[in-house]
């Protein structure tokens, strides 16, 4: 009798397990049904690269009620289309991107702000090269790519040595493409970010004839558009957290960033970790420095003719935490 009373209760026992774990399973796709879709543009190697791997994002908006979704671009410009197209939410780029979108009238808004980049930003120049200093650029051919920090970085300098675009010959390129004109010789010198910064120092024995210090922050930004962030404040505040969070992370593990990193941008772990260990991973609000130097950055884009409405950044900066 007592080993049927044991059956019984055995049975019984997996019944309520089986009844337990399908409300469970029920539960988890009811939840996951009526979760708010989320998708955030990124590049290769950026924060919200790292924060994609550490995987922490998005379980985090999840408990929130938000699903995050990545789509990866080659290039600010092409997130900043991505943006203005309605087919991401949010994306993060450099200092440039943001400033060609609103003078074009792209609906877009600036979130948050990360520290600057200026370490990793660079003018680069063949190990063999004779230029010295940013005055000898003159009559050169320099590669950048258009739309991105790289113009600014490339505009400050030749500012700073006192030449103009006339006196140099621009050449307009994607990054990848500029690697391997800068490799082959095609070019005298090449405005560059990091990674490709890091990767043509170690793998091509690049000098550096300027980083952007003094030049160039050169941060990231976090954007959307305003009509999405003035509706959806609550996610905004909530994705720049776990950012944040997730920045803090990185600053504090950086071994564990390059080993992320080296197989999301398929680069020598020496590339990575000259990038990483040179890098400050911090998202936050945006200070009234921070609009400064991105209204810097418009007034020459205008003075150059580079763009043809003058522009007001602080029309463009929306506070989430209202």
């Amino acid at each position: 009798m007592t080993q049927l009373i044991r059956k019984i209760m055995l049975v019984i026992f997996l019944l309520l397990w089986i009844v337990c774990a399908i409300y469970g399973y029920t539960q988890t796709i009811e939840k996951k049904s009526t979760l708010q879709t989320i998708t955030i543009g990124y590049q290769k190697g950026d924060p919200i690269d790292i924060a994609k791997q550490h995987g922490e994002l998005i379980k985090n908006m999840e408990d929130q009620g938000y699903k995050i979704v990545y789509r990866e671009f080659a290039d600010g410009a092409a997130e900043m289309q991505a943006l203005a197209s309605g087919s991401i939410d949010y994306a993060r780029t450099g200092d440039t991107p943001p400033v060609s979108a609103q003078a074009s009238k792209t609906d877009i808004a600036y979130i948050a702000v990360g520290a600057s980049k200026s370490s990793g930003s660079a003018i680069l120049i063949p190990k063999s090269s004779t230029v010295s200093k940013l005055s000898d650029l003159k009559g050169k051919r320099i590669a950048y790519t258009q739309g991105t920090s790289s113009q600014y970085l490339l505009l400050s300098a030749l500012k700073k040595a006192g030449l103009s675009s006339s006196d140099v010959t621009l050449v307009n390129m994607k990054q990848t493409d500029a690697s391997i004109a800068f490799g082959q010789g095609k070019i005298d010198a090449w405005v560059t970010w990091d990674p490709y910064t890091a990767q043509a120092q170690v793998t091509q024995d690049a000098k550096v004839l300027t980083t952007g210090k003094g030049l160039s922050k050169n941060r990231d930004f976090i954007l959307s558009t305003q009509s999405y962030a003035k509706k959806n404040k609550k996610a905004s505040a909530y994705l720049v957290k776990y950012l944040a969070e997730d920045m803090k992370w990185a600053n504090n593990n950086k071994s564990a960033v390059s080993k992320l990193l080296v197989k999301s941008l398929s680069m020598k772990q020496s590339v990575i970790k000259k990038m990483v260990n040179r890098k400050d991973f911090t998202i936050t609000s945006i200070s009234s420095s921070v609009v400064k130097e991105q209204q810097d950055i418009a007034d020459l884009f205008y003075n150059q003719g580079l763009i043809t409405k003058k522009i007001k950044i602080s029309d463009a900066i929306v506070d989430i935490t209202k």
